[in-house]
This record gives C-alpha cells, sequence and structure tokens, in this order.
C-alpha cells in the first residue's frame, strides 16, 4: 500500500490509504498519539484522592489518578520489572500492586516496594523503579494527557479553542449518559460523520421538518476546526430551505416538535430540563403570532430560567451572539468532537481498536449542567457489538453510515475521498494535519 499517495493527490482529496493501510495505522502510533495532546477522562470520574481512570490508546495504556493531596496526575500504566500492566478500567486504590511479582506504586508512582529487593544486593539503587508520568493538564473539566515530555503546552495546543467553547463552561457540566462502542470503522471515519454538517440533509431527513437551515459552513483553525451556520435562512424550529415548506403560522409548534424530538431521538445538546419547560410554558409566555426569532428567544430564556430553579446556573458569558460566532460543532484535534448549548454539550471520543484500521473504540457522552450534588452516578455502557443496540435514532443513522464507507473504501473503483471546500473544510484539515505528524508532510 502507498501511503505516500497523499503526494499526487489534489489538496481537497484525503487519500484512501489514510483510512484502510496498516503501515499508517502504524505510523499513527508511533508519530500521532505520543505527541499530542488528548482528552483521558473528565475530571468527575476523578473526584477524590485515590481515584483513578485507565485510557487506553492504541498500544499505550496511561493511569490518570488522583494523589493523596488531591492533585491530578498521570503515569504510564507498565511495571519497570517485568512489564505488566498494572491497572484496568477504573476505581479508588491508595497504591497499584503489580500481580506478577508484587512491586508497588502509591498515587504518585513512586515505588514504595519491591519483593525481595535485596536479592539485587544493591543494584536497583540507581534504577528506575518509579512508574514513568506523562503530561497532564485540564481544561473545561476535561482531563488531557501528552506523552511527549518536552510537549507544549495544553493552553497553546488548544489554540482558539478556550476563546470559542470555553463560555459554555464545560466544566460546570457533568455526564447524563456515556456510551462507549466498537464500531466496524477505522477511528477517522467514525470522527468525521461528526465533523461536518453536510451529510444532515441526506442521514437525518426527519430532523429537516424543525431543523432550521441545514446548510453549513465550515472553517479551520489550525488544527482544530468548526461549522455552523452564519447565513441561515431559517432558525430552529422552522423547516429547511432545501425542502421547500412553508412555515407554520404558528412558529411555537415548530420550536416544541424540535426539541421534543431532539429529546426524544438523542437526549443531548439540549436537556431534558429545556424540553420539559418548553412543553410547558411556551405557548403560555408567548403569542401565537410571534416570530420564529421572538420563539427562538423565548426557547433560550426558558431554559435558563428552568436552570437557574434547580440551582444549576447558567453560563454568564454564554451569548446568543456568541453562540453564532462559534458555531454548532467542533472538531478538537486528533480525536473529539463536540455540539455545545446554553447547559447541554454532546461529545464524541474516537480511537483505534488495537492493530485493526477496520475497527474503532468509539466513546459518546451527553452532558448537562445539574445542581451541586444532583449528580447522577456515572453509568458506562459498553457494546463492543451493535446487534440488538440503538443509541437513539439521529445516532443510529450516522453509525449505520460508518461500516458501509470502511466497506465502500475498498473497492478498486474508489481512489480517495473527495471533500466539499464549503461544507467540508474540517475533515481536508483534520487530514492535512493528521499527515504533518505521520508522514511529516503538508500538502497546504
Amino acid at each position: 500500500m502507498n501511503i505516500e499517495a497523499g503526494k499526487t493527490i489534489p489538496n481537497f482529496m484525503v487519500a484512501k490509504e489514510n483510512y484502510l493501510s496498516k503501515d499508517f495505522l502504524v505510523r499513527e502510533k508511533e508519530n500521532l498519539w505520543p505527541q499530542v495532546w488528548q482528552v483521558a477522562c473528565r475530571e468527575q470520574e476523578i473526584p477524590k484522592p485515590g481515584d483513578y481512570v485507565v485510557y487506553d490508546i492504541a498500544d499505550d495504556s496511561i493511569i490518570v489518578a488522583r494523589n493523596r493531596d488531591g492533585a491530578i496526575v498521570a503515569y504510564h500504566n507498565v511495571c519497570p520489572h517485568r512489564g505488566r500492566r498494572l491497572a484496568t478500567g477504573g476505581g479508588t486504590t491508595n497504591q497499584f500492586r503489580c500481580g506478577f511479582h508484587g512491586w508497588t506504586f502509591d498515587t504518585n508512582g513512586k515505588n514504595i516496594l519491591v519483593q525481595d529487593r535485596e536479592d539485587w544486593k544493591g543494584a536497583l539503587d540507581c534504577m528506575q523503579l518509579d512508574l514513568h508520568h506523562v503530561k497532564v493538564d485540564s481544561w473545561g473539566g476535561f482531563v488531557f494527557v501528552n506523552m511527549n515530555p518536552d510537549c507544549e503546552p495544553l493552553a497553546e495546543y488548544l489554540g482558539v479553542i478556550p476563546e470559542y467553547l470555553g463560555p459554555y463552561e464545560f466544566e460546570n457540566m457533568s455526564f447524563r449518559w456515556y456510551m462507549t462502542l466498537h464500531l466496524p470503522a477505522n477511528w477517522k471515519v467514525a470522527l468525521e460523520a461528526f465533523i461536518e454538517g453536510y451529510h444532515v440533509a441526506a442521514t437525518h431527513p426527519q430532523l429537516l421538518p424543525y431543523q432550521g437551515d441545514d446548510y453549513s459552513m465550515s472553517y479551520a483553525h489550525g488544527k482544530h476546526s468548526n461549522f455552523g451556520y452564519p447565513d441561515a435562512k431559517s432558525p430552529i424550529g422552522m423547516p429547511s430551505p432545501r425542502i421547500k415548506l412553508e412555515w407554520p403560522k404558528d412558529k411555537r409548534d415548530g420550536m416544541l416538535l424540535f426539541f421534543t424530538e431532539y429529546e426524544r431521538q438523542l437526549k443531548a445538546i439540549f436537556t431534558d430540563r429545556n424540553h420539559k419547560a418548553i412543553e410547558e410554558k411556551l405557548k403560555e409566555i408567548v403569542p401565537e403570532d410571534a416570530s420564529a426569532i421572538e420563539v427562538m428567544m423565548a426557547a433560550i430564556e426558558l431554559g435558563r430560567q428552568a436552570a437557574e430553579e434547580e440551582g444549576c446556573g447558567f453560563p454568564e458569558k454564554l451569548t446568543i451572539e456568541h453562540i453564532m460566532k462559534a458555531g454548532a460543532d467542533w472538531h478538537v484535534f486528533p480525536n473529539c468532537a463536540t455540539l455545545p448549548w446554553f447547559d447541554g454539550a454532546l461529545w464524541y471520543r474516537s480511537r483505534p481498536n488495537g492493530d485493526d484500521p477496520d475497527s474503532c473504540i468509539f466513546d459518546i457522552w451527553s452532558l448537562k449542567r445539574y445542581a451541586k450534588g444532583q449528580e447522577p452516578p456515572i453509568e458506562r455502557q459498553l457494546h463492543k457489538s451493535m446487534d440488538g443496540v440503538s443509541a437513539g435514532q439521529i445516532l443510529d443513522q450516522d453509525i449505520a453510515n460508518m461500516g458501509l464507507v470502511q466497506k465502500g473504501m475498498k473497492s478498486r473503483a474508489f481512489k480517495a475521498a473527495i471533500t466539499n471546500p464549503l461544507q467540508e473544510v474540517p475533515v481536508k484539515n483534520f487530514h492535512r494535519t493528521l499527515e504533518q505528524y505521520v508522514m511529516g508532510q503538508s500538502r497546504d
């Protein structure tokens, strides 16, 4: 497989080797994952000293923990004696003990016991017996790790992300639900289903009568990218101009349908609290002849009131003007995407599954603002097969595409993916950045 094909195809195309080649996967393991900041977990998952989560990425495994002083630390999940992994999953502990020979480490990764140490007659005294630390930092309630000890600071890596997404206050959100799926597609195929809006009309046609304008514009921001609807001709609750339906006389009905269907089909981005407030009060406070914009602003205000009544607060710096500036969706390089709203958000994280370029591990997180102390317990669903499993109608439609894309790209007639120059900038930007890491080249 010629992974240098990227040098000979137009800039708006993506070589299929990026998705299918085992050589490309190996280079990702060597040149991408050890060099980038990536989300390992949420701070919510390790709230107390001794709490830990294991983050597996390709051949590497990292323990993220709270030490006894409450600081977040991270280190490679491997015993320096004979290479056994120390931990799986997550939990709470005051030490990590290797199940092979009993070597033991505290929550800072310091070696506190070598079984029968006297056997070495002092030869271990000058050796690295502690666990090897990994760079760790936090933003927005997410814990990021980087295996490169000389990496750039997280704030520098994130670039404009805090400017655009900081006002959403992700740090004040908690898991509403958490699902991990093993999918029959490359990790990039899975991620790309959620970093462009070009697919909405064909993949999710049921949304068009109340989605508003589905024609998106997308932009690159260094490593990262976003898309939104800056020139939308129809606001949410109204039909997409694409389907040429007349706007309903009573604009409130479209807004009710929008929030009802997103709650029924997705249970993410927009909260159940916001949906309930709109269902119960929208027609009480908004007249029948209100404009679509008036109805939308009333829906936002009802969501704010409901959140504050529950003691959740509301993001003070987040205005409708900022939401328009930020857009609808962000790709956080390399492997996360998010669709945020005032008091909720949907996050995705995609990872390779071992050495199989045709498989990935895909995490889906629905986040929501809760009153302090009212956060539900974290319930992680893991599905290694999608047989009989539903993630909701919208996500089921997206997931159905992934396996068919992975299979279709293997056709001898398919040479490269062709990215839409206006609506699929994030896909193009993703691969140009990826190729710089993986192959040390750029086609810009």
